[in-house]
């Protein structure tokens, strides 16, 4: 080894102790939904959108929804998850259904993301024309840890209805949508971007199906319980042979922990809303269209990441 070759590489050693961060690769991951829901296939195009191979890998990971991602973010074992808006500001501020429990108070917004319409879904040929004649009936409302079943227990609340009235089951949509198909399940929840998959599929097999409506006076009440419920409409079309049938919806947030790097959130963000990552994702799932920077900062119950609160302020969304 030279005289010369020997400062150089201890120089260069040196420097790469020093900047650990700016060399290594950095792994986020999204907690989202179930596979025949909406987060997923979404969260699958986000994390291809923002990814930049040799600095960020963004992944989305499957899980229970968004109670189990809020929970997740909050002890560390995800870097972010997508949930509703209630049930993000509940987690945060300890209210809701997070009334006496510990706040999650390091938990941050990313990005308002899109609307999620409630489903409640029969086959065609079912007799049931709305929630208050499921009592008595088989009726899944999702997996413990999402924001579907936290959703119905709201939406069969207004109708006088306790899951005790049901037989309910706790599963997935895509297994609720197999399982009414086979004639096993009257009716099963579902909270999520317009079209769902696991819907979607059910309304083009032969047994096709509803959506039972959600309106008036139970409706009213649903909105005077939770400001963050909006009216919405499923419209027509959106899945084979379901004409436009009226229900509530609410925003869809992504999350992460106040720890996270204020660098790397800048990053993500700022990737999330450049043009070759906004026009992928208006030509991918229905719902990648409403990802805009308008949109980003709209309904935010809790305070923003720093890093994304960065971004937002230099491009004028934000003071």
């Amino acid at each position: 080894m030279s005289m010369w070759t020997k400062p150089l590489i201890v120089g260069l050693f040196a420097l790469v102790s020093a900047c650990p961060a700016a060399l290594a690769q950095q792994y986020f991951r999204i907690g989202t939904g179930g596979t025949g829901g909406t987060y997923y296939p979404v969260g699958v195009q986000i994390a291809a959108a923002v990814s930049q191979p040799g600095r960020v890998v963004v992944s989305a990971q499957p899980s229970n929804g968004s109670l189990g991602n809020v929970i997740g973010v909050a002890s560390g074992s995800l870097e972010s998850g997508f949930s509703q808006a209630d049930i993000v500001t509940w987690a945060q501020t300890g209210t809701g259904t997070f009334e006496g429990k510990p706040p999650l108070m390091r938990l941050r917004l990313i990005a308002n993301l899109f609307t999620e319409s409630i489903h409640v879904v029969v086959r065609k040929d079912s007799p049931i024309q709305k929630v208050s004649e499921l009592r008595g009936r088989r009726v899944a409302l999702d997996e413990v840890g999402s924001g579907s079943l936290i959703s119905a227990r709201m939406v069969l609340a207004a109708h006088g209805l306790k899951e005790s009235d049901l037989q309910p089951e706790y599963i997935k949509p895509n297994q609720a949508a197999d399982r009414l198909l086979a004639g096993q399940l009257d009716a099963f929840f579902f909270t999520g971007g317009v079209p769902a998959k696991a819907v979607a599929d059910l309304a083009a097999s032969a047994a096709g199906i509803r959506l039972l409506p959600l309106e008036g006076e139970p409706a009213r009440r649903l909105r005077a319980q939770s400001p963050f419920l909006a009216e919405d409409s499923v419209p027509a079309g959106a899945y084979a042979g379901v004409p436009t049938t009226p229900t509530l919806a609410v925003g869809a947030q992504w999350v992460t922990d106040e720890r996270a790097s204020p660098e790397l959130v800048y990053e993500i963000t700022k990737a999330l809303y450049a043009e070759p990552a906004q026009k992928a994702l208006a030509s991918g799932h229905p719902k990648g269209a409403s990802i805009t920077l308008a949109n980003a900062v709209r309904g935010a119950g809790i305070p923003f990441h720093d890093g994304a609160r960065r971004f937002y302020r230099e491009a004028g969304v934000l003071k």
